[in-house]
This record gives structure tokens, sequence and C-alpha cells, in this order.
């Protein structure tokens, strides 16, 4: 028996072949892998810290401290759009370019003005932190030759220990910015 809402990231029909990106609608905006273990767990650690505040804020709302409250309400609005936030983190990319969305900062850049979108060996974050070791990142080369940080690597939240995974977005990226960048 066929579950179609479990085929969220293929078409239903679809072999078992890997698509580079099973979308139909290519001018909007996607993520060619699934957010990561690491990042949703951090994800649903956020959400699961928002309910106790938000417990806490009920609580308080009770006892007649309405500032206490709204304070906490405020604090659980901001933990729950820091979990949102996290798990939009990542490589997104469209007909228009290839987007790095981080934490605080977006930058976009048009196919027509990247040279070569590659794979590289270089030391790379662990999971974010300042600890750096040796592995692969995904980098843009921009035609103006800026610098711009790497999409993700081999070691962060989305694909510690998902090497497949990462091969699998990398090749999709890629042949994305062959297919775009020449048209």
């Amino acid at each position: 028996m066929p579950l179609p809402f479990l085929t969220a990231d293929r078409a239903f029909d679809a072999g078992a072949e890997d698509i580079a990106l099973p979308f139909d609608d290519h001018d909007s905006w996607r993520r060619p892998y699934r957010p990561g273990p690491w990042r949703v767990a951090a994800a649903a650690t956020l959400l699961l810290l928002s309910s106790f505040v938000l417990l806490a804020a009920m609580i308080i709302t009770f006892a007649g401290s309405f500032s206490g409250a709204i304070a906490c309400f405020v604090l659980a609005a901001v933990v729950i759009a820091c979990a949102l936030r996290l798990l939009r983190v990542g490589a997104w990319v469209s007909l228009h370019g290839v987007r790095r969305v981080g934490f605080f900062r977006t930058t976009t850049v048009r196919w027509q003005n990247t040279a070569a979108v590659r794979t590289v060996q270089q030391p790379v974050k662990w999971l974010g932190f300042p600890r750096t070791v040796q592995g692969q990142a995904l980098v843009v080369v921009r035609r103006s030759g800026g610098p711009l940080a790497p999409l993700f690597t081999d070691h962060n939240a989305d694909f510690l220990a998902r090497a497949e995974a990462f091969e699998r977005a990398t090749d999709s990226i890629e042949a994305w910015g062959d297919e775009y960048r020449t048209s």
C-alpha cells in the first residue's frame, strides 16, 4: 500500500533513481536535501524549551503577575523564531540562482554571476563551532572574484556522518549550476 504523504521529497511515481531536484517548479526556492538530524534535533530541543517557557507563562498569568507572563511569552516567541530560523539554514537553489541562508544573514548569487560551483577539500568548521577539521565544502566561485562562505560542508549539522547525502546534495547543486549558468 503506497503512502503518498511519506514521499514528499519525490514525485509519487518516480523510480528509485536520484533526481537532482524532484520539484516541477524550478522558479521557487528549494533546498535540494533534507535537513540533517543534528539540525532537526537542535530545533526540536528549542521547541521543547519554548513549551516549558509557555507553560511557565501560563502559570505566571494565573498567579496574577502579568508583566512576568508577558516576558515569558516574548521569550517563548523568540525561542520559537530561533528554532524556525535554524530549520531554514542551508543552501537553496532556484532558476534564479543559489542562496546561502545563515542564521543571521542570507546571501543570494545569481547563476549568471557564478563562475563555478564545486566541491573542495579544505578545513571546515565542525557543527559550526570554532574547531576546524579537514573536510569537504561546496563553494560558489563568483565571476567578480569576491569570496563567499561555503554553502555547506560535510561536517555541518545537515551532513555530519552522512557522506552519501552530502554527495547527492553537492551533485544536484552543481548540476543546477551547470544547467542555469549557461542559459
